[in-house]
């Protein structure tokens, strides 16, 4: 059975999906990468790109070191591998903040500035926490159908195959 808190299983759910779409994603060359196939985010670079840019901006607002190195939609990096290894390291520090998420933190209000259109905002914190994990979720999601088109099956992506819940194995 699993102990671990909600956002201790979002996090090493993130963690594993991102392993494996890089792992798929290193495979395609930069051009199969940077196509526009007509997603929100245009290609699989852009939106691998939004992913870690979102994920940077809200671990940056709950453990208190905001990022402030790009706007959205930005390339974060010019290539492929240095935004892999930006993702690893974006991963360890989610699963880091989220092993020692106080749950009395997450009922209080939070009020943060947008990067979308620079208004102050406030929510209750777990909505957050919630917003953070349902991003990854849903961009990731564009990611498999684009990677489904190209004719590339990118395997379980339930959350119940996760390792650690003795499921699938990359």
């Amino acid at each position: 059975m699993y102990t671990g808190t909600y956002s201790e299983l979002m996090a090493q759910y993130n963690q594993w999906m991102n392993q494996k779409l890089y792992a798929i994603c290193a495979g395609l060359t930069d051009a199969e990468r940077r196509a526009d196939r007509g997603a929100f985010f245009k290609s699989i670079h852009g939106t691998l790109n939004h992913i870690l840019y979102g994920d940077k901006m809200w671990i940056g607002r709950f453990d208190g070191n905001p990022f402030t190195g790009a706007k959205i939609g930005q390339d974060l990096h010019a290539t492929f591998e240095e935004m892999h290894a930006d993702r690893v390291r974006t991963d360890q520090r989610i699963l880091t903040w989220a092993a020692n998420v106080d749950p009395e933190w997450l009922k209080k209000p939070y009020t943060w500035i947008s990067g979308i259109d620079g208004k102050s905002r406030t929510s209750p914190t777990h909505v957050l926490v919630t917003q953070m994990f349902n991003h990854q979720t849903h961009h990731r999601g564009q990611i498999t159908t684009l990677l489904m088109q190209m004719g590339i099956n990118p395997g379980p992506t339930d959350i119940p195959l996760l390792p650690q819940l003795g499921g699938d194995t990359l």
